[in-house]
């Protein structure tokens, strides 16, 4: 067996190697060591002893990849299907729309500022964020700091819609859903979510989305959020927040959106994703600039 080193993309062997992992950290030297790991396509941190992991040689990874890409891809596209649609929605909305056309008109969608706790997830978001036309600002910390990062930067950038995210998970020895001691990082967003709701109470005026994969689902809603992870504690894919993000940024000021119809424009479906209706943040402009 190839020795498994810091960087080395693997997959545990006791969970089928569902789920490709980088390793972040080893612990001990011995046949007992294990390894701390942080997911490729997920929001999850484990950890595992190196027995249990299996090295993927690059052509695995390329695959790996590529199907994460294809996801991302297929996401956008059909986003942009119901925009068109939206957009003639939203154009029919009051007199003055009805005599305009889309030319005539201009879109104010929701700003957003996402903080996570990492790096490459985050440069992937932003990217995505730029795709989709979305006036975003990303900040880069652990999930520790997650507290202070929001106290400082919210009153800085005033968002329309606050993600903050990283990775979670339970630790493996603990079975308690409720106590919140027992996952990696929950904590961290749940004091975030509050120190955002002690500058800003309404769910309409700032719209939160907070978790990763695992995550206190409840004590998040609780502490004030209008969208969390993770209802069945299951995996959330990485750009799940970006999308839901974009579904709200993108809906009418006149719209409350049912939770169904924001987490149907996820990849991770209802059991990893929920939350309460939500009125959504884009506004119409009229008339268009010619400059």
């Amino acid at each position: 067996m190839d020795k498994i080193r810091v960087g080395d993309i693997v997959a545990r062997k006791s969970h089928s190697q569902d789920i490709l992992f980088k390793v972040e950290r080893l612990i001990g030297n011995d046949e007992r060591a294990t390894a701390l790991l942080r997911g490729m396509e997920v929001r999850l941190y484990a950890d595992a002893p190196l027995v249990d992991l299996e090295k993927k040689n690059p052509t695995e990874v390329r695959a790996y990849r590529q199907d994460f890409i294809k996801k991302n891809a297929e996401m956008v596209t059909r986003i942009f299907q119901r925009r068109a649609v939206d957009s003639e929605k939203n154009l029919g909305r009051g007199n003055i729309y009805k005599k305009s056309s889309t030319a005539e008109t201009f879109e104010l969608p929701g700003k957003v500022l996402h903080i996570d706790g990492d790096k490459e997830y985050l440069d992937l978001c932003m990217t995505t964020y730029s795709q989709l036309k979305i006036k975003a600002k990303g900040i880069h910390a652990p999930e520790s700091q997650h507290p202070d990062v929001v106290s400082k930067y919210l009153p800085k950038f005033i968002p329309d819609i606050l993600v903050i995210t990283g990775h979670d998970g339970l630790h493996n020895s603990k079975k308690d859903f409720g106590d919140v001691n027992n996952y990696r990082h929950s904590k961290y967003f749940i004091e975030a979510v509050r120190r955002a709701r002690e500058f800003e109470q309404g769910k309409d005026d700032l719209i939160i989305f907070a978790g990763a994969c695992q995550s206190h689902y409840e004590a998040l809603i609780g502490a004030g959020a209008n969208f969390a992870s993770s209802p069945h504690r299951v995996m959330i894919h990485a750009y799940d927040p970006v999308f839901i993000v974009e579904k709200l940024a993108y809906s009418s000021i006149y719209d409350v959106i049912s939770v169904k119809d924001i987490i149907d424009n996820t990849i991770t479906g209802i059991e990893g994703v929920g939350g309460v209706d939500t009125r959504g943040r884009l506004r119409i402009g009229y008339p268009k600039s010619p400059y």
